[in-house]
């Protein structure tokens, strides 16, 4: 009798079967041994299964990104609703909302005068060296 040579397709059968046959027999040691099978299950697997597709990052479609700003945009017309019709034309440096309740305070021309006329002579003290810089920490 003499012996042909195995083709590549029986060859790569008979490793799929071997393969098989490890994982087998670590799933029976596994089981009267009580611990975890060892990863040759895994690997008998790995061929039948395709490996997870990586996706890019930090990409968005064009699509996606014009329904992001359309929902923007209709948020924004909803806040806009209850206000009056020239809110909605954008201010150049409008003002911003007073929170209600709370008044701004004010300081009136003599009382920043006479603290422009302090920081000024406690400058001129600190350079000449009789006290230290206003700028200096208390202790």
């Amino acid at each position: 009798m003499s012996q042909s040579t195995p083709t590549l397709a029986q060859l790569q059968r008979g490793l799929q079967l071997s393969e098989q046959i490890a994982a087998l027999e670590a799933e029976l040691t596994s089981i009267f041994s009580g611990s975890p099978a060892p990863k040759a299950e895994k690997a008998a697997k790995a061929p039948a299964e395709k490996a997870p597709v990586k996706r890019g990052k930090g990409k968005m479609s064009a699509e996606g990104r014009a329904r992001i700003v359309a929902a923007q945009k209709a948020r924004w017309d909803k806040i806009r609703a209850g206000k009056s019709p020239a809110a909605k034309a954008p201010a150049a440096k409008a003002p911003a909302p007073k929170a209600a309740g709370k008044k701004k305070r004010t300081m009136s021309p003599e009382v920043k005068a006479k603290l422009a006329a302090a920081m000024k002579a406690r400058w001129a003290a600190a350079k000449a060296g009789k006290g230290p810089a206003p700028t200096a920490k208390k202790k």
